[in-house]
């Protein structure tokens, strides 16, 4: 009997400790509850009264940009056709892009203007380049039309692949500053099918750089052709650049191939690649 009743008092213990660790629901104050609700509600309630008060049809719409490429008649076409809601509910994110698809625009923001207008301030594109027949690229090397009635003749003209406006916008960037430097343009830069290079400076050079070691053959030509080509350019047809050792000079005139100085043209290792 002992021994039950010890195995008893054991287990009355234990169920004692389960039932303490029994998790209790903490009691919920109401009146406090119903009170922050009908306050939430009347909160929401006043905000969708002031929404439509204050949600007036836009009846005005300023413009602001320098306007020379795009015309603002278009922009408040766009608006006017993209606008839907009111002077709240109008969604400015929509309209802004809407009027950045227009061509010449490069950024669009729209603003409300109280209590029943829209302010469009545009900012325009910038032709940095031509690009192919008639295409124009900005200053990010993006072509931001394609067919341009009307394209720059003093823009630069460049040319690729489809899909290679960027790479050859980004070498004419990187070059053109550096061939100031050293007394010529660049008027022209091309990349054709085979990915070779070439570029036509003002004074009607050719330069040829091929498809390999792009990098360190237009640095060889700003290092040692540029100033060939700066001394001598009215009798220069082109300068090949396709050497692992130096370059080689196409003169105008036989009259001109004979007068040039010895340093003109070096002894040079051609690439094994004709078309390098």
């Amino acid at each position: 009997m002992s021994r039950f009743a010890d195995w008893l008092s054991l287990r009355r213990k234990n169920r004692k400790r389960v039932e303490r660790r029994r998790f209790v629901l903490p009691e919920v104050n109401w009146a406090r509850l119903g009170s922050v609700l009908v306050g939430c509600a009347a909160v929401a309630g006043l905000a969708l009264s002031l929404t439509f008060a204050l949600n007036r049809p836009v009846r005005t719409v300023e413009m602001a940009g320098a306007f020379q490429r795009v015309q603002p008649a278009d922009v408040e076409r766009v608006v006017r056709d993209r606008l839907a809601g009111g002077f709240v509910t109008a969604d400015l994110d929509a309209l802004q892009s809407a009027i950045e698809e227009l061509p010449w625009v490069d950024r669009a923001r729209v603003q409300r203007r109280w209590p029943d207008g829209l302010q469009v301030q545009v900012t325009e594109q910038v032709a940095a380049a031509r690009w192919g027949a008639s295409g124009l690229l900005n200053t990010r090397g993006e072509l931001f039309v394609r067919h341009a009635r009307h394209a720059p003749p003093e823009l630069p003209q460049l040319a690729g692949p489809d899909g290679t406006e960027a790479q050859v916008a980004a070498l004419y960037f990187q070059v053109y500053p550096r061939l100031v430097e050293a007394g010529l343009r660049v008027t022209s830069l091309r990349l054709d099918a085979r990915g070779a290079w070439e570029l036509e400076l003002s004074n009607g050079v050719t330069v040829r750089l091929g498809r390999k070691q792009l990098e360190s053959r237009m640095e060889r030509f700003i290092a040692v052709g540029a100033p060939v080509v700066a001394a001598r350019a009215n009798d220069i047809a082109y300068v090949d650049m396709r050497y692992s050792n130096g370059f080689s000079v196409g003169w105008r005139t036989a009259a001109a191939a004979s007068a040039a100085a010895p340093t003109v043209q070096p002894t040079v290792q051609r690439d094994l690649d004709q078309d390098a």
